[in-house]
């Protein structure tokens, strides 16, 4: 008997989290960590709890709005080199929710090797923002490219990092970020001194910050006065703004 061919893997959306609306106006994708090199198929439990915090306080939030907010389950758990299986299956998850929604504007929102996986695939038409929480960026290396920037022009940015991540380097999302501001104006980028790869010291914070920026970026409503100064400030202020002990606490609800 001939050797039986490998399955194809697909990438998929999982319910939308919190009850979706009748009416979409806007989606976030959420993407969640990885390996940076694994063939092995994820697990849709485990993906949706590394981010299911973050995805419920977005839907509570945008609910109002039309927000409609799903996890992305990938087809491999690694990123594994130049095929960046995450980031396909981010720029797939797009088009999927304009087949869905129509003509909504869509935020990627990752979280470790997913915040890179943000990053990559933001150009895509329907993507107008992206949100990378500590994102595992690749280190310099100069036989090979750097990360690319280009396509997060047109799009709003936020980076957020922790100061002690010992997972991946702070530095290098600053560097990125840097670049990225050269040719777009809307990249900022947030510091949470003493967290690490998590966030988890800084929990409420890091939601509060996520939820003003989403909810600016998809549907216009007003920045806070931090995020708004990050946007506005030059380099190097505006990307290695503090995310202040409490944030959030004294913004809408």
């Amino acid at each position: 008997m001939g050797q039986q061919a490998t399955p194809v893997r697909t990438a998929r959306l999982g319910r939308a989290l919190g009850p979706e609306p009748t009416a979409v106006s806007g989606v976030v994708l959420l993407l969640p960590g990885g390996d940076e090199v694994s063939s092995r198929k994820p697990s849709p439990t485990l993906a949706a709890a590394s981010v299911r915090a973050l995805g419920r306080t977005l839907a509570r939030t945008g609910r109002g709005e039309g927000l409609a907010v799903h996890v992305v389950h990938y087809r491999y758990r690694g990123w594994n080199g130049s095929d960046a299986h995450p980031a396909q299956d981010a720029a797939w998850a797009a088009e999927e929710a304009v087949r869905r929604y129509g003509d909504v504007p869509v935020c990627l929102t990752g979280v470790g090797m997913g915040g890179r996986a943000a990053l990559r695939a933001a150009g895509h038409e329907a993507v107008n923002s992206v949100l990378a929480l500590a994102p595992c960026l690749p280190e310099d290396d100069v036989a090979a490219p750097p990360e690319p920037v280009k396509q997060l022009a047109g799009r709003r940015v936020l980076i957020v990092h922790g100061t002690n991540d010992q997972r991946t380097d702070p530095e290098l999302s600053f560097r990125l970020a840097a670049r990225a501001k050269k040719s777009n104006r809307e990249v900022c980028r947030f510091e949470v001194h003493g967290d690490g790869h998590g966030l988890r010291a800084y929990r409420d914070e890091v939601l509060a910050l996520a939820s003003d920026f989403v909810m600016g970026a998809v549907f216009g409503w007003a920045f806070s006065r931090p995020v708004r100064d990050a946007l506005e400030a030059p380099p190097p202020l505006g990307l290695r703004m503090p995310l202040a002990s409490g944030f959030g606490r004294t913004l809408r609800r």
